[in-house]
This record gives C-alpha cells, structure tokens and sequence, in this order.
C-alpha cells in the first residue's frame, strides 16, 4: 500500500464516519423540531465532495505525499476534531436550526462564525496539493467557492431568522 492509497483511505473512511454521524445527529436535531434550509443545494454538494475524493483517488493513489502539505492537512484535522467537539449533536452537514436555540460561540465560534467551512477550503486546496495536483487544487477550490458562496448566504440568513424568534 502506498502512502497516498493510506491517507485517501484515511480521508475516506473519515468521510465515510462523518456521514453516518451527520445522519445519527440529522434525526436527532429533527426530533427536537429543527428546520432545514438550503435543502436544494445540499444534493449538489455531495456531488462536489464526492467528486473531489473520487478524482483525487483517480489521479493521486500513485503519488509519494509532500509532507509539508501533509502537515498543513493535519494541522486542518485538528481544527476539524475541535470544531466536531465544540458543536457535539448540533454538528451535521445540513443547515439545520432548532428554534430557540442559542448560537454556539465556543471553541473556534469565538474566533469566526464558519470555521468547518473555513476548514473545508483548506481540506479541498490541501489535499490534492499534497498529492502534486495543483490544477486540481484550483479548479476544485473554484468550485468549492462557488457553493460556500450559496451555502454560507443561505445559513446566515437562517441563522438571523431564528435570532428573530
């Protein structure tokens, strides 16, 4: 096994995780009443996602990793399993507000509102940078930053709508 078919074995089992946890806490947010927003959009982004890690397999498996964008990709992993803990049961991949709730300002919330989305575009340029694909590092940030762009406009606006309650 090559070092790169471990760390996209890694990514992709931890993708493989986060998705079964988003589901488990989905239900679990719906059953105390929380309400979905940007439900049109969330198909095209597991495409997004999903093709981003399936290419990266296609054309990285064969790559030696730079271990210097290794490095910045496990910086992001960390900050990633703080965010996962900060949020707990509210974390899932689907904008998802339960009215009456407080917005969460601890751990990365202190320093910015969207640090997961700050940490995805991190994950989308990092990762095939480490795997010596800097075209696909551009095209897919390009992509990735046309869906923050709807993402994070549609998640502020429901975030606002619930202060408003």
């Amino acid at each position: 096994m090559t070092a790169a078919v471990f760390l996209l074995g890694f990514v992709t089992v931890q993708r493989l995780l986060e998705v079964l946890a988003a589901a488990r806490n989905t239900a679990a947010l719906r059953e105390r009443g929380a309400v979905e927003y940007g439900a049109s959009h969330y198909p095209f982004m597991i495409a997004l996602h999903t093709s981003w890690l399936g290419g990266l397999w296609l054309l990285g498996h064969g790559v030696a990793p730079d271990m210097g964008w290794l490095a910045v990709y496990a910086v992001l992993q960390v900050v990633r399993i703080w965010i996962r803990a900060t949020l707990g049961r509210r974390w899932t991949t689907r904008i998802l507000v339960v009215p009456g709730e407080r917005l969460v300002r601890a751990g990365p919330y202190r320093f910015i509102a969207h640090p997961n989305y700050v940490v995805v575009v991190g994950e989308i340029a990092v990762l095939p940078l480490c795997l010596g694909l800097p075209v696909y590092a551009l095209v897919f940030s390009l992509l990735n930053a046309v869906m923050l762009a709807v993402r994070i406009r549609v998640e502020n606006a429901a975030l606002a709508a619930a202060k408003d309650q």
